[in-house]
């Protein structure tokens, strides 16, 4: 099997997802694609004719960020027109997804230099259509025998059957914002971080939008549970309620709501990539990897709870790898919330200081299709930084799935 290696990374900013408020809402999600994809054509001086696919990942593809948003971000970058593209959606997952895919296509030698990446604008109304969003789409069928519920509410559902306090995921936001701050301040993010320009080559953003290093842990308990409304709103005229949906999976189920907007992931806009090549296509054309691909895997759990996958996927993966988990140098795990994070390291038995070590989407938000590339990036960049060799990035995904990959550092 052909190794895919690593050549290059990048990100954009991550900028605040309200519309009118964030610095990149009225940047079309095209061109904030395009603003990586160019990046990594001239920091690499790649033959754009020669990149055998454009892999994305857009979780929510309506509206701008409709009809194949890699395609179109890649026309839009100046590619070559033979330079095909796609656009996946694995909810939260597909940024990795889409840069396993990419590994996939050079490990099984049908391409030779792929990306993979992603792009997400929160601050776009109606991600997924007007109404309540409901994993189903309405398929009474399948709600019958798997009835999924928000993400909050699971959130607040896995800490409350796990027994873990809000005490303990405060801390988690805390400590999140605080690494982020020093990360930012020390320069750790620069190698890969992109300005992102407006239409007009004015300036819309060169630096992380969201982060609150001022955040206190006085400040975090004083703040109040953000989904105890949320669970218990009507969502149809038959009296569907998230609350309702998750007690017909756990019907003894007492929920304490314990996340809010301090230990939750931050709504942002960002995109990131990922440029991968084989180890014949790199030698030829000069090119210096800078990691590979160990191992992969995929993982699904409980989409009643929807956020359990990632333990089991880094599981799997490290087995694919034939690593057990002290040969890991880095962890990154999505904190989408704070019981995420806390429970993977809880169950894994992990170092804390190899996990998340420079913040996570707490701090700094967490795009959906676009952050699984941009933690990628994050951690070869510190791999780099520390001089280690293997790191492990995966996240949850609705409908209880998670995707995982290990890269070692060349």
């Amino acid at each position: 099997m052909n190794e895919a290696w690593i050549i290059d990374a990048c990100r954009t900013p991550r900028g605040i997802g309200k519309a009118g408020k964030g610095a990149l809402w009225d940047v079309h999600p095209q061109q904030l694609g395009a603003t990586v994809l160019k990046a990594l054509a001239e920091r690499n001086k790649l033959d754009t004719k020669e990149v055998g696919d454009i892999i994305w990942g857009t979780s929510s593809q309506v509206g701008p960020q409709g009809g194949d948003l890699g395609r179109m971000s890649a026309l839009d970058a100046g590619y070559d027109v033979r330079s095909s593209g796609v656009t996946i959606d694995r909810f939260c997952g597909s940024g990795i997804s889409a840069v396993n895919f990419a590994a996939a296509c050079i490990m099984s030698g049908m391409e030779d230099l792929v990306i993979g990446g992603g792009t997400e604008m929160m601050s776009m109304g109606g991600r997924r259509g007007d109404g309540p969003m409901i994993m189903d789409n309405g398929n009474m069928r399948l709600r019958l025998h798997h009835p999924q519920t928000h993400q909050g509410v699971c959130a607040d559902a896995i800490a409350t059957l796990e027994g873990i306090s809000r005490e303990a995921l405060d801390e988690a936001g805390y400590v999140s914002q605080q690494r982020a701050d020093v990360a930012i301040k020390e320069g750790r993010f620069k190698k890969s971080l992109i300005p992102v320009y407006k239409e007009d080559g004015t300036l819309a953003l060169d630096h992380d939008e969201y982060p609150r290093p001022q955040t206190t842990r006085e400040g975090l308990a004083a703040l109040k549970a953000a989904f105890p409304a949320l669970a218990n709103a009507p969502l149809d005229d038959k009296g569907t309620t998230y609350l309702s949906l998750i007690l017909q999976a756990y019907p003894d189920l007492k929920i304490e709501h314990v996340h809010h907007a301090g230990n939750s992931s931050g709504v942002v806009d960002g995109s990131g990539a990922v440029l991968l090549a084989s180890a014949d296509y790199a030698k030829a054309h000069g090119m210096k990897p800078r990691a590979k691909i160990r191992a992969m895997a995929n993982m699904g759990d409980s989409p009643e709870l929807m956020l359990n996958a990632p333990v089991p996927a880094a599981r799997k993966v490290l087995e694919k790898a034939g690593l057990k988990k002290e040969d890991i140098d880095l962890w990154e795990i999505n904190e989408a919330f704070a019981v995420v994070s806390e429970k993977f390291q809880r169950d894994l038995d992990l170092d804390r200081d190899k996990v998340n070590v420079n913040g996570g989407s707490i701090a700094l938000g967490h795009p959906i299709g676009a952050t699984g590339a941009i933690l990628i990036g994050t951690v070869l960049d510190e791999l780099e930084r520390r001089g280690k060799q293997f790191g492990l990035v995966t996240m949850c995904a609705a409908g209880g799935m998670a995707p995982a990959v290990i890269i070692e550092r060349m």
